[in-house]
């Protein structure tokens, strides 16, 4: 996707918002234990999760990534930001980014908010929140033990002129005036704006006006299947425009951590094989005009069926650190079964191993591996008990 190929890899590459960039910059640059976490508010797709991972990059943090779905509980937050919080000097240097922290509020907050509060009033390691708004009365509490950094949408002259590089870099035209209506329609949001882009250029073209309007995954999954009619799922599917490597991961994690009987469960895992193979094809010969494939196949998982609800594999952060980098053996078993799977080593060791252990521990699957892998195996199991 151009949305991944064009993403900044340092600061001086984002556009706008130079003010509020600068500030995080000299937040990073003056940080110290017991300094008031970060609250990045603003419009979606202008940067803030970018500039996040950026400075952490830059100042050398290791992130944790996390967002509303797994804060919403005091529960969920202690296990995951325990470990991070207590072990600082046993992990590193730490940084804990909080994405889309305005969703925790509602009927889905068991004590999540709360819960975060406090650990915001007392800081050890850097802490990062981003919103898409502040104006609840939760988030009203939260913006009181942070400082907050607003983001403005990207003016429309510098979205031209870089929407313009873009098309330059790619070899590809549009005409002027389709140029101004995907600037107007994206609102600012530049990573609508370049997704949109990429539709028009390779042929696909949204079917409905709605799906100019970008929404967040865990809503689009979550509304997709709640919708009342596949018209009206359609239009949710193309209105999450999202890296599809990242969309074929949420429906897949979701249907399979669903409560569904085996016949059903059986079929959908077979469309999402489909959409895995398209993406893989598309990877493999950079021919970018298959994604206009990729709902129509991903459009056959529409059921009306509320059981099916957003859903991550959720584990700590020390053992999702240890799945990631720990040693030689995991990458050597990450290599083979990413190649078998037609996935990237990172995409098997943070999805499909998660999983699998999960199984193994549960006993549902069990696996004849050589000796190299079987003791890594065994380690893990013991880091889920």
């Amino acid at each position: 996707m151009w949305s991944e190929k064009y993403r900044p890899q340092n600061i001086s590459d984002m556009i706008g918002n130079e003010e509020s960039r600068s500030s995080i910059i000299e937040w990073f640059t003056k940080w110290k234990k017991g300094t008031k976490p970060l609250l990045l508010v603003g419009p979606p797709g202008i940067g803030k999760t970018t500039i996040a991972y950026l400075t952490a990059k830059q100042f050398q943090y290791d992130m944790v990534g996390l967002n509303a779905s797994d804060v919403r509980s005091k529960s969920r937050i202690n296990e995951i930001l325990s470990p991070v919080l207590g072990n600082v000097s046993i992990l590193g240097l730490p940084m804990i980014f909080i994405d889309e922290v305005d969703g925790i509020h509602g009927r889905g907050d068991y004590g999540g908010a709360e819960a975060l509060i406090e650990i915001l009033k007392e800081p050890t390691i850097p802490i990062i929140l981003a919103a898409n708004s502040d104006t609840s009365d939760k988030m009203k509490s939260i913006k009181k033990v942070v400082k907050t950094i607003s983001f403005k949408p990207i003016p429309p002259r510098l979205l031209k002129i870089y929407l313009e590089n873009i098309l330059k870099k790619e070899n590809v035209t549009l005409s002027p005036g389709s140029i101004i209506k995907v600037i107007d329609r994206s609102r600012g949001d530049v990573r609508s704006m370049i997704n949109l882009t990429q539709s028009l250029v390779t042929g696909f073209n949204p079917q409905t006006e709605k799906s100019f309007e970008s929404i967040n995954v865990e809503d689009g999954i979550n509304a997709f299947f709640k919708a009342n009619s596949f018209d009206e799922a359609r239009g949710v599917l193309y209105s999450m425009q999202i890296d599809p490597r990242l969309k074929i991961d949420a429906f897949y994690s979701s249907i399979v951590t669903s409560n569904l009987d085996n016949q059903t469960l059986a079929k959908l895992l077979e469309i999402i094989s489909e959409a895995d193979i398209l993406y893989g094809k598309i990877m493999k010969t950079q021919n970018w005009r298959l994604l206009r494939y990729l709902n129509e196949i991903l459009i056959r998982l529409y059921l009306n069926d509320e059981r099916i609800r957003y859903s991550q594999y959720n584990l700590s952060w020390p053992l999702l650190n240890r799945i990631r980098w720990d040693g030689k053996k995991i990458k050597s078993l990450s290599s083979v079964m990413a190649k078998t799977l037609h996935l990237s080593s990172s995409a098997f060791v943070t999805i499909c191993l998660p999983y699998i252990l999960f199984c193994i521990k549960n006993k549902k699957l069990s696996l004849d591996l050589e000796e190299t892998f079987g003791d890594v195996i065994e380690k893990e199991i013991e880091l889920i008990k």
